[in-house]
């Protein structure tokens, strides 16, 4: 459609006479009149945008730094320290990670204090070890015989469970894994029983003071065949061991083969004889040892096996071996490489003592307040007995504790327990039979059943966890508990009900102890 111009409007007109003069005369002509033209009316001054005073700045109040963590007194800790508040919560896991489980009364005790004080209460124990309770027996009579392999197993399980140096024991068992040995691999408990007081002697103190221990001890000499080891007929199994698992680690690119024998010759000269049926260690310098000059790491001389010891001992890669593997025991997460190298430079800077690195461990947040560890069979054993106050008194321990996968003094091999495999389809059925073994004696059987008092679900399942010291449990754990305490069918004449409020109450009690968040920590 084409655009057109818009029309002109026309103004109306009209002729009219008017009187003008025309040469001198007033004459009347036609004149055409017409409206004046309306003139546009003037558009309105455009109204000025208002103008408002420039909004005030508002700046977020700056965010404050996080607090520095507490200041230690006493201990030295070169990496991150647990900052919040210490209570029931953190006191439980401290006491199943640096030693048993709580007996009653200790966690009280624990949370009256602050960080550093509950953690020395573990790390600096003081003169002999006070032991809880009386002696353990075997079926509650006759002494435990230490001459039987279950015995002397039993004798340190109850040690676990009485003694107040708590972190002694669990060091002493930690150890025992490093180190491994095998009962069956020796002459008599009593190297067995010898090399647990290596342990408990060592544990807090140094590594180097270990290290020569242990490569003079009699169960070690004999199991990796140290006093087969002389002049003339070398026997690489503990130089080996010693490089592998004990000091510097496999596939870290810190030994040859050639360093594994020529340790190993450095190692010969050990001998076990026997005194009055005792054995005695002793080194043969002139008869058995390899006086030829050895090449390790590189160095070269006439290496004994003190200087074995220090060579391992001062490799560039012990300290980061000797850190991950401790902290592994206790955090199950692995050390930022910042605190690998700060512990490290604290191990070596205090001549490989042991306690001032287990120290900063045992502070760190990643304790109190990181994943879970499973429990291993034996600490679970111990912590049961220490919640009841009681002794061991039965050799059923000892089996029941092949059955969950970790029986003392019988570790799998030289490597020590696999800890990823605690918990298998085996194992946990294991793990029932060691809590059913905690609860000998405690069950509510025969005419105790007939008159069990009158109680709600809830009284039920907060008596079987008082039972064994009101642990922590998941609201998830607390919910399948209720569930099973409310389902429970308590009904029929007065006794029945009466024995089936007691089944009840020895179901929750073996379901508080199997469940899923008693089993970690």
């Amino acid at each position: 459609m084409a655009v057109t111009a818009k029309k002109k409007r026309k103004r109306k007109c009209r002729i009219v006479k008017k009187k003008k003069i025309v040469d001198g005369k007033k004459k009347l002509v036609k004149v055409k009149k017409c409206k004046p033209r309306r003139k546009p009316k003037p558009k309105p001054a455009p109204t000025p945008a208002p103008v408002y005073p420039p909004a005030p700045v508002v700046t977020a109040p700056p965010v404050p730094p996080p607090p520095p963590p507490p200041r230690l007194k006493v201990i030295k800790s070169p990496i991150a320290v647990f900052g919040g508040a210490f209570g029931r919560k953190q006191a439980e896991r401290l006491a199943w990670r640096a030693g048993f489980g709580p007996r009653p009364g200790q966690l009280d005790a624990l949370v009256g204090m602050d960080l550093e004080a509950a953690v020395m209460s573990f790390t600096r124990p003081t003169g002999v070890a006070p032991l809880d309770g009386p002696e353990p027996t075997r079926d509650g009579t006759n002494p435990i015989e230490l001459g039987r392999d279950e015995g002397a197993a039993m004798y340190w399980l109850d040690r676990m469970a009485r003694s107040r140096h708590q972190l002694v024991e669990r060091l002493a068992l930690v150890f025992h894994d490093w180190w491994a040995t095998r009962r069956d691999g020796i002459a008599n408990n009593a190297e067995m029983l010898e090399q647990v007081n290596v342990f408990r002697a060592h544990g807090l103190g140094s590594f180097r003071d270990m290290t020569r221990a242990m490569t003079g001890n009699a169960a070690m000499l004999r199991f990796l065949n140290g006093d087969r080891n002389r002049r003339g007929a070398v026997n690489e199994n503990y130089g080996r061991e010693l490089m592998e698992l004990f000091t510097l680690g496999a596939d870290r690119g810190a030994y040859t083969e050639d360093d594994v024998r020529q340790i190993a010759k450095a190692l010969t000269g050990w001998t076990t004889p026997q005194v009055d049926g005792v054995t005695i260690p002793r080194y043969d310098e002139e008869g058995r040892w390899d006086f030829s000059v050895k090449t390790i790491f590189g160095k070269s001389g006439r290496f004994t096996w003190e200087d074995a010891c220090e060579l391992v001992l001062t490799h560039p890669l012990h300290p980061s071996f000797f850190v991950r593997k401790l902290w592994g025991y206790f955090i199950p997460t692995p050390p930022s490489a910042a605190e690998s190298k700060a512990l490290e430079q604290l191990y070596v800077s205090s001549n490989l003592a042991i306690r001032p690195v287990l120290e900063a461990i045992l502070c760190h947040p990643a304790l109190y307040e990181g994943a879970t560890m499973v429990k291993p069979p034996i600490v679970l054993s111990a912590g049961m007995l220490r919640a009841q106050e009681r002794t061991v008194g039965t050799y059923n321990w000892h089996y029941v504790g092949d059955r969950s996968g970790q029986q003392l003094h019988f570790p799998p091999d030289v490597s020590g327990w696999n800890d990823l495999r605690w918990l298998d389809t085996n194992t946990t059925v294991g793990r029932w039979d060691l809590v059913r073994e905690g609860l000998r004696g405690k069950v509510i059987t025969g005419t105790a059943r007939d008159t069990y008092p009158e109680e709600t679900p809830e009284q039920a399942l907060a008596g079987a966890r008082a039972f064994w010291g009101d642990p922590s449990l998941s609201d998830a754990t607390v919910a399948q508990l209720k569930a099973f305490a409310t389902a429970a069918p308590i009904t029929g004449t007065a006794t029945q009900m009466a024995q089936r409020r007691a089944q009840r109450f020895n179901a929750l009690r073996q379901l508080v102890a199997a469940s899923p968040d008693y089993q970690t920590c």
